[in-house]
């Protein structure tokens, strides 16, 4: 059975997450972790056993708090709680207690996260979700705080045809059991050597028992090519845009060249779906 983890700070931004999860989970039998990250200041007088049974207690009502707000949204939506848990680790930054708690925790197949638009600053230097999608080696499913969720049915496969084999099997991998359609979409430069859409598309029939449509659509040099993406997402409506992206980059890379998957992530209108490149 496949594991989804779901972070949550028990706030309104996160629901959308936590009912795509929910609605994505009922549909395939899979099972849900939810995770909470609990901060506790400790005054630097305190002794170690009085932090300790301090603590204690913080869990314990946080745990109440946590059963509490995720029965109301399966109540909610009028589902059935299938296989889930809760997880509850005290640190004091989610995105980097999160990664830790995958690169410990092997069995967990997707991370499942609201995600909601962020200023230039956050921008540069991260939010939650835009850092597990760059450091994640777990797929990151990040979904706009205010979206409707909805089943799954077509999906769209952003691809730059660099690792195409490797990266169509985890498209078709995700596709399969929910049956639904996959578009793959190539944005492509004047300086670029054409690609030849029968000849793909002849091939990509050969190679995969799955339906394949693809799209070659060329950059507008007027908009930037996360404008351009959005744009294409606008026209085909997808239900999970797909992309993979490059985690190996340096501080002034990530700085002045921010990863595309994170970038998008913060003005997409549809749930987007990212897996490292690795």
């Amino acid at each position: 059975m496949k594991k989804i983890l779901v972070p949550t700070d028990f706030s309104a931004n996160s629901k959308s997450g936590i009912r795509y999860a929910i609605n994505w989970a009922s549909r395939q039998k899979f099972e849900i972790t939810f995770i909470h990250v609990l901060y506790i200041l400790r005054p630097t007088q305190w002794s170690d056993a009085f932090f300790e049974k301090y603590a204690e207690q913080e869990e314990t009502i946080c745990r109440k708090k946590f059963e509490t707000f995720i029965a109301g949204i399966y109540r909610n939506m009028n589902i059935k709680p299938g296989k889930h848990s809760y997880k509850i680790i005290q640190g004091i930054s989610a995105d980097i207690t999160i990664l830790d708690y995958c690169r410990k925790n092997k069995d967990i197949d997707y991370i499942c996260i609201s995600t909601r638009g962020a200023g230039k600053f956050k921008k540069i230097f991260g939010t939650n979700t835009g850092n597990l999608i760059t450091k994640s080696n777990v797929p990151v499913l990040a979904v706009p705080n205010n979206y409707k969720t909805s089943d799954i049915t077509r999906i769209l496969y952003a691809a730059d045809f660099r690792n195409y084999p490797a990266e169509l099997k985890k498209v078709i991998d995700f596709a399969m059991p929910l049956k639904a359609s996959i578009e793959v979409l190539h944005l492509t430069w004047p300086d670029e050597i054409t690609l030849d859409k029968t000849s793909i598309e002849a091939a990509f029939k050969k190679q995969y028992k799955y339906g394949l449509k693809i799209h070659f659509k060329k950059n507008d040099a007027s908009n930037s090519l996360i404008q351009n993406l959005q744009n294409q997402i606008r026209v085909r409506k997808p239900s999970v845009v797909i992309m993979f992206t490059n985690q190996e980059r340096t501080f002034f890379q990530k700085l002045f060249n921010s990863s595309k998957a994170e970038s998008l992530s913060f003005n997409l209108k549809v749930p987007l779906l990212v897996f490292s490149k690795k």
